[in-house]
């Protein structure tokens, strides 16, 4: 079913469908932490998504240094320093590796095994998500069709790369994901609204140990500590009482703004899956015609 970012709004089960997604993307982090983290601040996470359409549409061959600047940089996600920067960082961690010998330039790079596999189900929780809208079976065609993200993650990726409202999240929104593990902590908050169908302004997120969360994270409790003062001085989210012992509460017009900015990947996503199996299954149809 194709949605346009209208429709994905007006949606009444789009709010549980973000929780839904926030609730997975935790349980992954729980799983591999550090594989976690490249997508866990919005220029990593457009980072990684252009370096994973790069690797996607080469093969084998890999991707050059050279292709993944022009990609960023066109978009305003990094600079070229940045560039090399993040790579060099993927490559001590073994998420990509260079292809090739050593003497052959241009330097080519391929992501690894588990990249390519993070990055599915990545993909997989957000057709979930998409699913929870309509009763789909987005997850488990990806599932049982993982070929398929060669074709949807590009596409999806370069979609959401040109679209400025996605590159540039909403101020309140984007004070979380531009830092370090905001996008982890964001997640967080979103995965303990239970009442999202409630019309209450003010949504009740329980106690926040700000210390074990930002323990938890691999990030400074001061910098977390800075991020609730910031959001509770802009309304978007604060504390019951005076203490901060107490538990907090999160705003409904910040829930509604992020749910809304959302909907733009979950768009793209959604498009690009339904392109991609059109492009497969005409494919295979072109297979068996020409085997006839």
């Amino acid at each position: 079913m194709t949605y346009s970012h209208a429709e994905l709004i007006a949606n009444p089960g789009l709010l549980g469908a973000v929780r839904g997604l926030a609730r997975r993307l935790r349980a992954t982090y729980n799983d591999n932490p550090r594989i976690a983290r490249l997508l866990s601040a919005h220029q990593k996470w457009l980072l990684t998504q252009a370096g994973m359409a790069l690797n996607l549409e080469a093969g084998p061959r890999g991707f050059t240094v050279a292709q993944f600047r022009e990609l960023v940089t066109l978009n305003g996600v990094a600079s070229r320093n940045t560039v090399q920067n993040y790579l060099d960082q993927l490559e001590i961690y073994r998420y990509v590796e260079k292809v090739g010998a050593a003497s052959v330039r241009p330097r080519r790079y391929r992501a690894t095994a588990i990249s390519e596999q993070t990055m599915l189900m990545w993909l997989i929780a957000n057709l979930a998500a998409l699913d929870a809208l309509d009763d789909g079976s987005r997850a488990a065609e990806m599932m049982a069709r993982p070929q398929l993200m060669a074709l949807v993650q590009p596409r999806a990726a370069r979609a959401c790369l040109a679209d400025k409202d996605w590159v540039e999240p909403p101020a309140r929104v984007g004070a979380f994901l531009w830092t370090e593990a905001g996008a982890l902590v964001m997640d967080e908050f979103i995965s303990r609204i239970d009442d999202a169908h409630s019309q209450s302004d003010r949504i009740d997120i329980g106690f926040v140990d700000a210390r074990a969360l930002a323990a938890d994270f691999m990030m400074s409790r001061t910098h977390l500590q800075r991020l609730l003062n910031k959001a509770a001085e802009q309304g978007s989210m604060g504390w019951h009482d005076d203490s901060l012992r107490s538990g907090m509460w999160f705003s409904r017009d910040f829930l509604d703004e992020y749910r809304t900015w959302q909907a733009i990947k979950f768009k793209y996503v959604n498009d690009a899956f339904l392109w991609a199996k059109e492009q497969a299954d005409d494919a295979a149809f072109a297979d068996v015609s020409e085997t006839s």
